[in-house]
């Protein structure tokens, strides 16, 4: 019986080694394993609202650039590229443009052309850099008040930022390097968000609109007509087209039309734009309409954009025009 009880023993102490050999061999493939994965958020240029996987716009300033609108400036560099534009009247009943940059830098921007007062109120709420060709001494202390890195011709030269194209008549000839610009440094970075922004499948109640045209002085009427291929407002002016230099058609996602207050009357020398207290207002994006207003309690806010019944708008991501026409003026509407 001894012999026996030591046999038994020995058979069981053999089985149980053998299931432990087996068990630390195969226990990680026969049982389930669960795997987590997580995925870095992309980063959203702030001045347009859109994916920039590079994040190259979270590492640098806003650069504003003061270009020409005239026909003779024509075809224009780079504004296509801008995040945002602003279409402002000037001495003379011409409009300018203020063009800002930050998600795209393109390599020629113009034709650069002189700062103004009104500038200050539209640059102050983002800072970083302003570039232009030169300006009236009034304008000129106007602009050094505003919390912008200023680059005018004569200090490009150090970055050779900016260029004469001889092929052209001055002054309608001056372009600028963007990436050469930036490098001259402003802040913050990144540059706030002028705006809040909209998934862009989400529902936009409005009232529908085909065309609008913006009743700026002299022959300066720009017309926005809504293309429902693209989903951006194709933008005319002076009876054509507005085409750039690169066969690109401006056309950008939200058109915003706010009537403004010049102080010192439209066209003047002294004419400045009143960019902070309220007034009425439409933006336009995704074929429609919406009508209200604009606030912005000070120089170094944005502006906010409220419908009818007092609710912030969002825009699209996209490029977003805004025209500064004077309080009053029509602006025709086509359904």
């Amino acid at each position: 019986m001894t012999f026996l009880r030591r046999l038994v023993a020995i058979v069981l102490l053999v089985g149980v080694a053998t299931w432990g050999t087996y068990y630390v061999t195969h226990r990680h493939t026969s049982l389930p394993t669960t795997t987590t994965t997580t995925t870095a958020p992309v980063a959203v240029a702030p001045l347009s609202g859109q994916s920039d996987p590079s994040g190259a716009s979270l590492t640098r300033p806003a650069l504003t650039v003061k270009i020409e609108n005239t026909p003779g400036a024509r075809p224009l560099w780079g504004v296509d590229q801008a995040d945002v534009v602003y279409e402002e009247i000037v001495n003379g009943g011409i409009t300018r443009l203020a063009a800002m940059f930050n998600l795209h830098l393109p390599t020629r921007v113009g034709p650069v052309r002189s700062v103004r007062p009104t500038d200050v109120g539209v640059v102050s709420p983002v800072g970083g850099i302003f570039a232009y060709s030169g300006g009236a001494p009034y304008a000129i202390r106007a602009i050094q008040k505003a919390p912008v890195t200023l680059v005018d011709e004569t200090r490009s030269l150090r970055h050779a930022g900016m260029f004469r194209d001889h092929t052209r008549f001055a002054p309608e000839n001056l372009y600028l390097i963007a990436p050469r610009i930036v490098a001259f440094g402003g802040a913050p970075v990144p540059p706030p968000a002028l705006f809040t922004y909209r998934s862009p499948r989400s529902r936009i109640t409005g009232v529908p609109a085909r065309t609008l045209t913006v009743n700026l002085p002299s022959i300066y009427a720009p017309t926005f007509t809504w293309n429902p291929i693209t989903k951006t407002w194709d933008r005319s002016i002076f009876g054509r087209p507005d085409i750039t230099a690169t066969h690109v058609r401006i056309s950008p996602k939200n058109v915003i039309v706010m009537w403004i207050n010049y102080a010192g009357g439209v066209g003047t020398m002294n004419s400045v734009g009143q960019l902070v207290g309220s007034g009425p207002a439409a933006v336009f994006q995704d074929g429609k309409e919406i009508p209200g207003s604009w606030s912005r309690s000070a120089i170094t806010h944005p502006t906010v954009y409220r419908n009818a019944k007092g609710k912030v708008i969002s825009m699209l991501p996209g490029q977003t025009w805004i025209v500064l026409p004077a309080l009053g003026e029509k602006m025709p509407v086509a359904p």
